[in-house]
């Protein structure tokens, strides 16, 4: 673990439960950085009222919003949910982050492009969301950066944890449960470790607290290094868990319907990142590899 003194202030997280939202309280706490945490337990995130109070009586130097309607079926039926998740709750968040003077990060998603690419997307590529929650996704997006044009907002992919619901642990359990899995091998982007992801945030905030880096605001792609389907993202699963006995089967997206469209190709460049704040993330198979001997 790194040592570091607390040269960030007071930083509040929205989404403690949930696999990034954890972590970077686990990383933050671990430094000594006087942290808070919020969930549904403690806020309703549909109320934009009560989420400027919140923060403004929270007085942080940083809020970290990892808080959204991530089902994505779902969100093709719960459009004014995944709305007021997705785009109010960010941009009242933003708003209050103006008013208080404090910094804002914010997360997004590789479903604000529609997959069409056949080279990584770079943060200045057309957008084209194809489902609700893409749309909902980018929309936030916008909403933020117009209220606070200093908000940094991370596009992430496929992320998954040790812990949580996620493919990797679904995988998992299916192979505990069945002896053939079929899965996906027409949909490539870049597997995400929660805690990559976390640690690149919490290293960029104590960056800009110090001083050592400039605050650029913006989008930033934050993603595994490296690319794969979901199928061979499996295969690797098993072969890492010494799981010989279940028979992978290679299926087209033609032959699991789903409500939400996914993107064929969703994997993003993170050339921005090092550029402008020295940071890169693993290659995705040293990050499952560590995520699975923990």
């Amino acid at each position: 673990m790194i040592e570091r003194k607390n040269d960030v202030g007071k930083v509040l997280v929205f989404g403690k439960n949930g696999q990034v939202g954890s972590q970077i309280l686990y990383l933050l706490s671990a430094q000594g950085v006087c942290c808070q945490g919020a969930d549904i337990e403690d806020i309703d995130l549909t109320d934009i009222d009560k989420i400027r109070e919140f923060i403004l009586s929270a007085n942080s130097n940083w809020v970290i919003n990892c808080a959204a309607h991530t089902a994505v079926d779902r969100a093709q039926s719960e459009e004014q949910l995944s709305h007021a998740l997705n785009v109010a709750a960010p941009e009242a968040m933003a708003n209050a982050c103006a008013e208080l003077g404090c910094g804002f990060i914010h997360y997004s998603t590789d479903y604000v492009f529609d997959g069409t690419s056949s080279k990584p997307y770079a943060e200045d590529d057309s957008v084209n969301p194809q489902s609700v929650y893409g749309k909902t996704k980018y929309a936030g997006e916008r909403a933020v950066l117009s209220g606070l044009p200093s908000a940094i907002i991370f596009r992430t992919a496929w992320v998954y944890s040790k812990d949580g619901s996620n493919f990797v642990n679904t995988m998992l359990r299916l192979a505990r449960e069945r002896s053939e899995i079929s899965v996906v091998d027409d949909q490539t982007g870049s597997p995400t470790l929660a805690d990559d992801l976390a640690r690149v945030t919490v290293n960029i905030i104590h960056k800009i607290s110090t001083g050592d880096f400039e605050h650029q605001g913006g989008v930033f792609h934050v993603t595994g290094k490296g690319e794969i389907t979901w199928f061979e993202f499996c295969k690797a699963i098993m072969r890492i868990s010494n799981i010989d006995d279940v028979n992978i089967v290679p299926i087209s997206t033609a032959d699991y319907p789903t409500p939400a469209p996914r993107p064929g190709y969703s994997v993003l460049s993170n050339q921005k990142l090092t550029d402008v704040y020295a940071e890169e993330m693993p290659q995705w198979q040293d990050s499952l590899a560590r995520c699975l001997s923990g």
